[in-house]
């Protein structure tokens, strides 16, 4: 794939943040993983709630609640498009991909899964889809199984197979690794933990910026995704859920607007999706998210998709050059993520003096400690790209690297 029709340096403009200096140098921006950018659409957006609309949600008849209602009901058909789901009932705000998996566990877990039962994750996964899974364990009685994975970083697939039992109720893998950016064969994923009669949770938080999701291709049962990981705003993010799964699942907190009635002798519960939405949700950054999804439209995913390949492919083609430079996680399907050593160096000193030349890098575990006890490291330096990144900042980043590495040693 190629993005003919990409221009980066427009697509740039829309981004306020990226147009500053930083430690005196122009800000390169490679972080992306742990959270994009915004463009001006969504930051717009937001102040215009804030200015115009402030109002609770779908208890108002005064014109500003209809309005904020309206919108933020647009936004929850806008995801449903974007993720390909049957129904906009099928799609639940959250927090964020964290509170979607903890959600799951509560209520589907703590109704569904009892002793002796089976979970099965991956040793790729980050650590909101392990501990939601470990605290259910402790309280439930049920086991905890790991996938392993091959020093590529790739799931072993046979090794999953074997796993899979009568026993197994729930499968959680994560589509793309927020470490190593392997893309993880979910669609046999999920026809494997189906044919074992279990259900399955795909986190998708690092596949939504990267990947065209289609949960009904897919066909898992539950899927959950961050705003903020695709150009929206923070405190935001979605759990979709099969009509049919979400139906028998009891409410995860309690209070207004998850009810239909409430009496001292017993209270009665919503439809879906407000059902599972006590309380005021993020109002504003809802309604804000929808011009995120907007704006990946108006670029359209395949050349985001070919854009990042690109960015990968001439990074890792530089990198290869860098002394010492040591890569973790060489999967053969890889979204826009590069984690890796420098031999004698210790990734925290080069964060700091790469943040001194202007560039913005993650280092540490990267909320995967078992995935680094795997390859037996305290962490990595990780660099992920977005579509506003140029090849010009990568190239920047190795040379600057070349040159820390000199001064070190």
């Amino acid at each position: 794939m190629i993005a003919t029709a990409f221009d980066v340096e427009a697509i740039r403009k829309e981004f306020p943040i990226l147009h500053q200096q930083v430690n005196g140098k122009p800000l390169v921006y490679f972080d992306n993983a742990a959270t994009s950018q915004k463009p001006k659409s969504v930051i717009d957006a937001l102040s215009a709630y804030y200015n115009h609309d402030n109002s609770n949600i779908h208890r108002g008849i005064h014109t500003l609640a209809e309005r904020a209602t309206a919108s933020f009901e647009l936004t929850r058909e806008k995801v449903r498009d974007f993720i390909n789901a049957g129904e906009a009932e099928e799609i639940i705000f959250t927090k964020g991909t964290t509170e979607g998996i903890n959600l799951v566990a509560s209520s589907f877990g703590r109704k569904f899964i009892k002793e002796g039962d089976e979970i099965i994750i991956s040793a790729l996964e980050h650590h909101s889809n392990i501990v939601p899974w470990q605290l259910l364990c402790e309280e439930k009685g049920c086991v905890l199984k790991v996938i392993p994975i091959n020093k590529k970083g790739e799931i072993i697939f046979e090794e999953y197979l074997t796993l899979l039992s009568e026993k197994t109720k729930l499968v959680s893998v994560n589509h793309v690794s927020n470490s190593l950016g392997t893309i993880n064969p979910v669609e046999e994923i999920i026809a494997a933990a189906h044919q074992a009669g279990a259900k399955v949770l795909i986190d998708g938080a690092q596949a939504a910026p990267h990947l065209d999701i289609d949960v009904q291709q897919l066909n898992c049962d539950f899927y959950v995704l961050s705003a903020h990981k695709v150009y929206g705003p923070t405190g935001t993010g979605v759990l979709f859920g099969k009509r049919e799964v979400l139906e028998m699942m009891p409410p995860y907190q309690g209070g207004g607007e998850m009810i239909k009635e409430v009496h001292f002798s017993g209270t009665t519960f919503n439809d879906i999706p407000y059902k599972f939405e006590a309380g005021t949700p993020n109002i504003g950054e809802v309604i804000a998210f929808k011009e995120a999804l907007e704006f990946v439209d108006r670029v359209g995913k395949e050349n985001i998709a070919a854009y990042e390949d690109e960015l990968l492919k001439y990074a890792t083609d530089l990198l290869q050059d860098v002394e010492g430079f040591i890569p973790v996680g060489t999967a053969d399907k890889k979204a826009s993520v590069i984690s890796f050593l420098i031999d004698g160096i210790h990734p925290f000193d080069l964060g700091q003096l790469l943040d001194a030349k202007g560039i913005a890098v993650r280092t540490g575990h990267h909320c995967t400690q078992p995935l680094m006890d795997f390859y037996e490291i305290e962490g990595t330096v990780r660099a992920s790209f977005s579509i506003y990144n140029t090849k010009q900042e990568i190239k920047y980043f190795v040379e600057s690297l070349k040159s820390i590495i000199k001064m070190l040693k």
